[in-house]
């Protein structure tokens, strides 16, 4: 999907499909933090 918007943004310009670029691109960022284990200690 991010090499398709990528394409697409670079045949049109497309400010909007570059947003989606980003967006798409970002997704997975967040998706791959959330998979990671977090070392933080539980505080009381």
């Amino acid at each position: 999907m991010l090499d398709f918007t990528w394409k697409v943004f670079c045949m049109t310009g497309n400010v909007d499909t570059y947003l989606l670029y980003k967006e798409v691109e970002n997704d997975g960022d967040f998706e791959k933090e959330e998979e990671e284990p977090q070392n933080e200690q539980p505080t009381h």
